[in-house]
């Protein structure tokens, strides 16, 4: 092995793992239009729907998004009437974003999708809870060596 063999694109790990995430994206978008909303969207919806009202840092850490990031998107779901948006009344510099009755009801229209996908899968039960696994120990690694 030569030291431009690291430069080959089949020795990468980063490619395959880009791909996937692309096809996976591509997947996911004609479902979520037809309830409009965009992935970042989604899986912001789906933290809501579990904890019904969050913290921003919360949210942030939970999303592994940036602050910045994660502002306008939340302003697109107050506009579409989905969250609001306040200030923690016990410490005023907290935002708290909070599920609404209309985000609360989109969650029904949203319950196929996760299924839709699964059945589409390409790997065993087995190899999909592996896969997973291993994406999240990698999520949950020290980047910022």
């Amino acid at each position: 092995m030569n030291e431009f063999d690291l430069l080959l694109l089949s020795n990468q790990v980063c490619f395959p793992a880009y791909a996937v995430a692309n096809k996976i994206l591509r997947r996911y978008r004609p479902l979520l239009k037809k309830i409009g909303l965009t992935y970042t969207q989604y899986v912001t919806m789906m933290v809501l729907w579990e904890k019904k009202s969050v913290n921003e840092k919360d949210l942030v850490d939970a999303l592994y998004l940036k602050a910045n990031t994660l502002t306008e998107l939340l302003k697109k779901l107050q506009n579409k009437g989905l969250v609001v948006i306040s200030k923690d009344a016990s410490d005023r510099r907290n935002i708290v974003i909070s599920l609404t009755e209309q985000g609360e009801k989109l969650r029904e229209r949203a319950v196929c999708i996760p299924k839709t996908l699964a059945d589409e899968h390409w790997l065993t039960d087995e190899e999909f809870a592996q896969f997973k696994t291993l994406l999240n120990k990698l999520l949950k690694g020290d980047w910022e060596k």
